[in-house]
Formats: structure tokens, sequence, C-alpha cells
């Protein structure tokens, strides 16, 4: 193999695929980056069984060939090779791959391609077209409220369905539900359920970055047990999670007795304050909704947070209340999260009583919500 390639270019791709590069595994092939000459591109992949991350770029191809060589040290040098015409040179009976580049040279014993799992390839035919643009919003609005114990695997990731031209993605770590709808392009054949891991949709949205145009491909390989995302130049593959979803839709509470509209910046940043005091103790913080009581009194919200160590915080936020009033306790750092995605400049806190869940759904925006269960006032 001898290949031309973009320093910066090299560089992008291979800060891409290492992220699924498995740091501590028994098989030596898996900490490694594959390399290989693909239809007149450089393809990089890596994979860890769970996740697999594959990305090509433009290169000049003057011979084809593979292999692969230490992720670590392979990610260092590109990064630090000056920005110029990067060849790389393989040498086949050694297994070693020569890396030239302005002034420097650099040889980097590999392990045989043959070695590295094979990488399923998806029927694009097959798959269903998504707007990059809404996926990711999708995404960001749902994973991080998944699980992080891996006792439970079905709550670390995030249920997507299918069903005629609409998706739903769903996620829950037991004590919150992060719930997002939208239309896709076309209308799939069949309903169809999966669970993704939370963690490959998130790095899903990251790779994709700020390049939200476009059409991003998603297609499931009968028998296989996987997903497969697809664009121009950037795959990602992840296997599935079994098991049953909880039946979130039981939870959502279906009436409430006080609606309470605020500002999504006002709340976030009262939020942020109160987190301040309430992360040195259990996150509480107490939520004192009061009504309006005439035309010249607006309502309020006044969010309060103590703890025996740091001691106490009080911040009052104007809010539009209906309904009766409501002492209640929420965990603030997911109040915080949840605000961090809403895109609406208002927001819907909708309450029932001290033990019942609260929902936040963004001001005209029906397509998302999130539920979040109440801590005990103490």
């Amino acid at each position: 193999m001898k290949v031309f390639v973009n320093q910066q270019q090299l560089a992008h791709c291979v800060s891409i695929v290492s992220r699924a590069v498995s740091p501590r595994s028994t098989l030596p092939v898996l900490s490694n980056i594959l390399i290989k000459t693909d239809d007149g591109r450089l393809r990089l992949s890596a994979t860890n069984l769970e996740l697999g991350i594959t990305c090509w770029m433009g290169a000049k191809v003057e011979n084809e060939g593979a292999i692969t060589v230490p992720a670590r040290t392979f990610t260092d040098l590109v990064s630090n090779l000056p920005r110029e015409q990067v060849t790389l040179n393989l040498d086949n009976s050694t297994h070693t791959l020569n890396v030239k580049c302005g002034t420097s040279e650099t040889n980097i014993k590999g392990i045989d391609a043959e070695e590295f799992p094979p990488i399923p390839e998806p029927d694009i035919e097959e798959g269903v077209p998504l707007n990059i643009a809404n996926f990711k919003e999708m995404v960001q609005q749902v994973a991080f409220a998944a699980s992080m114990d891996e006792a439970r695997p079905v709550l670390t990731g995030v249920l997507l369905k299918l069903d005629g031209d609409h998706i739903t993605m769903a996620a829950t770590d037991g004590f919150r539900i992060s719930i997002r709808e939208d239309d896709i392009p076309n209308a799939v054949s069949r309903p169809l359920e999966a669970i993704i891991p939370a963690r490959a949709l998130i790095e899903l949205a990251r790779i994709i970055g700020g390049g939200t145009d476009g059409t991003l491909v998603m297609t499931f390989p009968p028998d296989r047990g996987q997903v497969i995302f697809h664009m121009d130049d950037l795959e990602l593959a992840s296997q599935l999670i079994e098991g049953n979803f909880p039946d979130y839709q039981a939870i959502v509470p279906q009436n409430f007795k006080t609606h309470t509209l605020l500002s999504t910046a006002g709340l976030l940043k009262a939020c942020k304050q109160s987190e301040i005091i309430a992360r040195e103790g259990t996150n509480v913080a107490r939520l004192n909704i009061i009504p309006e009581t005439d035309d010249a009194s607006p309502g309020t919200l006044e969010i309060s947070a103590q703890s025996e160590q740091t001691g106490t915080s009080d911040v009052l936020v104007d809010a539009s209340v209906e309904g009766v009033p409501l002492l209640v306790a929420f965990n603030v750092r997911f109040l915080r999260e949840v605000l961090e995605v809403v895109k609406a400049d208002n927001v819907w806190l909708e309450t029932n009583a001290a033990n019942t869940p609260g929902l936040i759904r963004p001001q005209g925006d029906e397509h998302f919500k999130h539920i979040i269960m109440p801590m005990h006032i103490g």
C-alpha cells in the first residue's frame, strides 16, 4: 500500500474513529485502527466490538493495501505532523507502516488487517433516510436521560420507534424520562422498535458536529442485532440492547393542577445558582410555585437549596402560574440538564402534587416532553 493524503483530513478522520478504540481489550488488534484503500479513497476504521466507526477521506492511491496500527501511537503522530502532504507506505513483509511528512519519517509496527473484525456493510436501499439536523437534536434532547448503571442494560439505551412517517425516541434512568417525536421524510413499510446504546447515539451526534446538512441513512441488518448509521464519509455501527423497555407512557401524567410558564434562560440560570449549593448535598431543590394574586402581582417561582456544609440559596423567577400553589422538590441537576436542551424561549412546568411527577415541555412545541420524578421534602 502506498497513498498520499492531506494531514488535516487524516488527523480529522483519526480523531473520529479513535473514539471507538477499545482501551483495555484482551485482543491487541482492537487497540488498533484499520487503514485500508477503498475505491480510490482511504478508509479508517476502529471498533470495540460494540461500537464501530468508519471514516473515508480523499487520497491519491498508488498501491492498494491494508494494515492496522496502534491507535494511540498513530493518533499522536498524525496530530503532531506539519500541515503538509502525508505519505503512507506499507511494507507487507514486516507489517510496518512508513509515515513521511515534511522532514519527519516514522515507522510503525502494525498487525495484519486480516485479524481486524469485519465491519458490517449497510444495505442503503433498505435504510431509513433521516434529516441530520433533526435527528441530532432528537439525540441531544433524549440520550442524556439514559442511565449510566450497567446493572440494568436496557436503561442505558434509547428506545427508538418507527411507525409510518413517525419516529419516537425515549430514554429513562428511573428518575426521569425524556421523549422526543418527529416526522421522517419517507414512511416505513412496517413498525420497528430497537434499543440503541445511548453512548452510540451521543457519539454519532458528536461526530456529526456542525455538519447538519444532508441525510443520514439508518439501517438494521437482518438477524445481526445491529444498527448502522451511514453518511457520505462516515459510518457508525452499534450493537443493539436486548430486553424490554419500560412502558414509559404509563408514567406520563395526562392532567395537571398547576401550569407554570417560565423563561427558559431565566429558569436555567436560577437552577445553576441553586445547584452550587445543592450539589454539596443530594441535589435537592425546593420549588415553591406561587400563583398570581391579582393583575398587579405576577406569579413567582422560588427555588431554594440548602446544604449543611455550604449554606443556603434562594432564587426568585418571574412566572405565569395557572392553578393551585405548590411546594415540590426536584433534583436540580436534572432540571438544569433538560433546560440546557430546550430550544424554545419559554418553557412549561406542569405539576400536580409534591409526590407526583412533573412535566417540562417547550412552549409551542408538542414534539418534546420531559418527565421528572419528585424528591422527598425533608
